[in-house]
């Protein structure tokens, strides 16, 4: 049983090694590059890497790198062409949001149900919001998923799981098709979009419709109300290191200092989202939150770096706190759901 928790054990060590690598290397290098979202790459490296303690297959990777495409293709042929028209590009938007809410509601898809979530809020926001970026939309997805994919092959060459056993797999969480709840949060997503097409502010338009998503993803593994407070604080938390790193940053500004403070905060939160447990998603979803703020906060977008951190954090709150709320309000009332708002 020792010998077991041990070899247990090693495994998440290495798992989280690999994505504090992957993450520290891709960012840094993203930034070198001029990377207009340089967060995005190592953001896919990461969903990929916590999935699953071996590399995916050359065939799912292809598959997974295709989805994305697939949908950032289609979210830019959707604001090209019905940008301008508020009504049916709202809908068909929602129905996307719907359908990866639908499946994320049954346990099933992982990463690849994120990630086009993520990719479904990016395109629209940067094609509407920003018009510059409207035409390059597309090769920053392609760049991003390539760079993700080359960084988990890449890390798992460098931390490499002994061939002398096989890692079991973590076991999907499979339930039932919850339509009540896919759609409720489809609202709640929808709405948080809604707002930020409204508001000048680039920064903005990231970072509230990412975080709503991603906790909306985190509240299945809340029990009780204690809990729900407890995955808005964690997530809270990354947007605090977020502005200490950057804080950091700016007393010597070179990417070597870059490559260290992610290295460093993602291997204090990486290896806590790489541990098989409950609590896992929450902190993966923390390190979501980081991503996003800190590059920002180093991104070339108009804007970006002007803006004061301790904004970015009150919108990153008031994201939070939008969704728990809005998710009591319209969340079926199951039993799960009248614990959280015991």
């Amino acid at each position: 049983m020792s010998a077991d928790r041990d070899l247990f054990v090693e495994e998440q060590k290495r798992k989280g090694l690999r994505v504090a690598f992957a993450v520290s290397i891709g960012f840094t290098f993203a930034v070198y590059a001029g990377a207009i979202v340089p967060f995005l790459g190592p953001l896919f490296a990461a969903q990929f890497l916590l999935g699953s303690s071996r590399p995916m297959p050359l065939a799912k990777t292809i598959g997974a790198a295709m989805v994305v495409l697939i949908a950032g293709t289609a979210m830019m042929v959707l604001t090209n062409v019905l940008g301008d028209r508020p009504a049916p590009f709202l809908l068909i938007l929602g129905l996307t949001y719907f359908v990866c809410f639908a499946a994320q509601s049954t346990g099933k898809g992982g990463a690849a149900v994120f990630l086009v979530l993520v990719v479904s809020i990016i395109v629209p926001l940067l094609g509407i919001l920003n018009r510059e970026l409207a035409n390059s939309i597309l090769s920053i997805l392609v760049v991003a998923v390539l760079s993700g994919t080359v960084l988990m092959w890449l890390a798992h060459a460098v931390f490499p799981e002994p061939f002398s056993r096989n890692v079991e797999a973590t076991p999907t969480d499979e339930r039932p098709l919850a339509l009540g709840r896919a759609l409720a949060n489809t609202v709640i997503l929808l709405g948080s979009v809604v707002i930020c097409l409204t508001s000048d502010n680039l920064t903005v338009a990231v970072v509230i419709p990412i975080t709503v998503a991603s906790l909306l993803g985190q509240l299945d593994v809340a029990a009780s109300a204690r809990a729900a407070i407890g995955l808005v604080l964690v997530n809270l938390f990354g947007g605090v290191l977020a502005s200490i790193a950057y804080a950091a940053l700016s007393l010597r500004p070179n990417l070597f200092s870059i490559f260290l403070i992610v290295l460093v905060v993602v291997l204090f939160i990486g290896g806590r989202a790489a541990v098989r447990s409950k609590e896992a998603p929450v902190f993966a979803g923390a390190l979501t939150t980081f991503l996003i703020l800190f590059g920002l906060g180093v991104s070339p977008l108009p804007g970006s770096a002007a803006e004061s951190f301790a904004t970015r954090i009150v919108y990153v709150a008031a994201a939070l706190i939008y969704a728990l709320l809005f998710a009591v309000i319209l969340w079926p009332r199951t039993r799960e759901t009248k614990r959280i708002s015991a």
